[in-house]
């Protein structure tokens, strides 16, 4: 599949940010971390949003299904507090569970912060997409992509998306 067609699905999920409290720092995050790390062109399909279940499932089905993202990362709701509900809200609209990837993020997580520990990250498949929940923070966000995206070029080969090919040694493990 040609690469210049391929796009990546960004959602941050935030009350106060999306309502204007305080400045998103989750999409512009991630928007760095893809500049650096990628190496064919892509389009970003980024989204600011509540943290309303029903919103962030008709988010991800609008992605996966209309966009045709192969890659979505969501950032942020992904904690204890009663309105995270971020892992939910994907559940809810996931084909598979891909649960080495919540305990790769966790596992990540764990090296520099302790409270990691709380942390309900998961990640699961719709179709040819996957879905990746993400920390808050824009250093996990960093932390984490550093510490997993090996495995996600090859997942999304395998579940017949378009794959993002990396940088330097990113993605050393797979050939991309």
């Amino acid at each position: 599949m040609p690469h210049d067609s391929l796009r990546i699905g960004l959602v941050s999920i935030s009350d106060r940010a999306s309502s204007g409290v305080y400045e998103d720092r989750g999409l512009p995050a991630l928007e760095a971390w893809f500049t650096e790390v990628l190496a064919n062109p892509v389009q970003l399909v980024s989204r600011l949003i509540p943290d309303e279940q029903p919103l962030i499932e008709s988010t991800l089905v609008e992605l996966a299904d209309v966009e045709h993202c192969a890659l979505i990362l969501t950032t942020g709701g992904t904690g204890p507090a009663a309105r995270d509900v971020t892992p939910e809200a994907t559940l809810a609209v996931a084909h598979k569970v891909l649960p080495g990837f919540g305990e790769a993020m966790r596992a990540v997580s764990l090296q520099y912060v302790p409270t990691a520990i709380l942390s309900r990250q998961i990640g699961v498949t719709r179709g040819a997409s996957l879905i990746l929940n993400l920390p808050g923070q824009p250093k996990a966000i960093k932390e984490t992509l550093d510490g997993i995206f090996a495995a996600v070029p090859y997942c999304i080969d395998l579940i017949g998306g378009r794959v993002p090919c990396a940088t330097s040694s990113t993605c050393a493990c797979c050939g991309w």
